[in-house]
């Protein structure tokens, strides 16, 4: 029986993994934009556009939640305002794709 090469190539192993790892990132930026775009009147490809980071989209997501929640007026605005460094960004991004 023959031996089992036990050599491994670990630079073409990285670059493998990197790659696999990139396209996997991208299939859920495109998953997350699709949600986003099922739910606004903004296309797949305008929030990708708009958002180019996923970290933004899920920002733009819990931002969403609370606009959409059932909770007033009010509260939504605190929440907001509570969350406004984090929100800031987003906000800019949205109403720079209108104005």
């Amino acid at each position: 029986m023959a031996k089992k090469s036990t050599k491994i190539d670990w630079d073409g192993f990285d670059e493998k993994v990197k790659e696999a790892s990139k396209k996997a990132a991208q299939k859920t930026d495109d998953q997350l934009a699709l949600q986003l775009a099922s739910i606004t009147s903004l296309t797949q490809k305008e929030i990708q556009e708009i958002f180019p980071e996923k970290a933004d989209v899920e920002k733009l997501s819990e931002l969403m939640g609370i606009v959409k929640s059932s909770t007033s007026r009010n509260n939504k605005i605190n929440k907001i305002v509570d969350d406004s460094e984090k929100f800031a960004g987003i906000i800019v991004d949205l109403l720079g794709k209108y104005f």
